[in-house]
């Protein structure tokens, strides 16, 4: 006798494979092409099948609930806000409400970043104007066109990262019941034009150091703080006068997230001795102050300029050295001058604000300020 197989609901079989199946409500059926919804499940077993069935049906019940509720919520010009958005929403009108919603607590930055990002969108592919028109050709069109103009393979990642944000947040809102096409594209590996920081040989340390004196200004006092501190440079330039404590046995500053800066991970987040040439560009910046901010030219109530700061530093580095050093090369250095004193891993990733590597370095509180002095003192 042959066994029956009971099939889960909303499903059939059709050579072996499991289907989905579900009828789309008459009342919804103006957001659809079809009138119902099928889709291969991709397993000939009945429980994965019934696992992916109750998902996917789950899954419509939530998005016909929301139809339904922003149908009710009003008529605009005889039709529902929604059914108007569904096919008139335009790529300026689903940035202005990702900002208005996602951007209410973010930077200026982030604002900055999503506008140039879909101007680079509207650039690349010039004649669509509505969500719905978009292709996956078109994400492919707008890869190409990143490329093309010359911005580097992270630029092209942040780049897609925040057009597909974007469009998520839009098609989930207004439940457009389209697919995000920006999503699944190949893109090439950020590491493969990622260039190697050279860390920086430690004469040449000395020789940017006694410059740093010599032409003693703000830009200086920045690039010999970081010297010997081996920071971040955002962290440097984002330090506020509280942050500096030259009145204690240890001089030291404090690294801490301002409204205006926050820091890269919560491990970054630290106490770090003075010393060397890091020390003196410390009380030339307090001698000096004419802001609550340690670098004024950088670092205003909304935020810090970091990379302006990068591209002027860099270039003085390498005049300064005739080598391809750049300013994030005395951070390897930093590390670099640790080990070659004996520091402890551990030691060397607190006092860098370097990621923890196990979980065990998470307990207790870490390096006193005088164990940290001990080692830093003869960087």
């Amino acid at each position: 006798m042959r066994k029956t197989i009971c099939k889960p609901n909303y499903t059939f079989v059709k050579r072996d494979i499991f289907y989905f199946s579900r009828r789309i409500p008459e009342d919804l059926q103006q957001h659809y092409p079809t009138t119902r919804i099928t889709q291969s499940l991709r397993t000939k077993k009945t429980r994965e099948a019934a696992t992916a069935a109750r998902l996917l049906s789950s899954q419509l019940d939530q998005q016909w609930f929301q139809l339904r509720l922003q149908k009710q919520a009003g008529q605009l010009s005889g039709q529902s806000f929604l059914s108007q958005n569904s096919t008139q929403l335009t790529l300026e009108e689903a940035l202005t409400y990702y900002l208005k919603h996602k951007g209410k607590s973010r930077s200026k930055l982030f604002h900055e970043h999503a506008s140039r990002h879909v101007s680079y969108l509207q650039q690349a592919v010039i004649e669509k104007k509505q969500l719905k028109d978009f292709t996956a050709k078109d994400a492919l069109t707008f890869r190409d066109w990143l490329q093309h103009k010359g911005l580097r393979n992270a630029s092209v990642h942040k780049a897609f990262s925040s057009i597909r944000a974007i469009f998520t947040f839009a098609i989930q809102e207004h439940a457009l019941g389209i697919k995000n096409v920006f999503t699944g594209v190949y893109l090439p590996s950020e590491k493969e034009d990622a260039k190697k920081r050279l860390p920086i040989a430690i004469d040449d340390i000395r020789h940017i150091q006694s410059q740093c004196k010599i032409m003693d200004d703000d830009l200086r006092w920045l690039v010999a703080l970081i010297s010997d501190t081996g920071m971040r440079l955002a962290e440097a330039a984002g330090l506020t006068l509280s942050d500096i404590h030259l009145d204690e046995d240890i001089p030291y500053i404090t690294v801490q997230p301002h409204p205006h800066r926050s820091l890269k991970t919560p491990s970054s987040e630290r106490v770090i001795p003075l010393t060397g040439a890091s020390l003196w560009a410390a009380k030339r910046i307090e001698q000096n102050a004419t802001s609550d901010y340690c670098f004024p030219r950088y670092t205003n109530n909304e935020r810090c300029n970091s990379n302006s700061a990068s591209a002027a530093l860099n270039k003085w580095v390498k005049a300064t050295t005739n080598k391809a050093y750049v300013i994030h090369g005395f951070r390897h250095s930093f590390r670099d001058r640790l080990r070659s004193l004996g520091a402890q891993s551990e030691l060397i990733d607190q006092l860098g604000g370097w990621s923890l590597k196990s979980v065990g370095q998470g307990y207790g509180d870490g390096y006193g300020l005088c164990n940290l002095f001990r080692f830093i003192k003869d960087i």
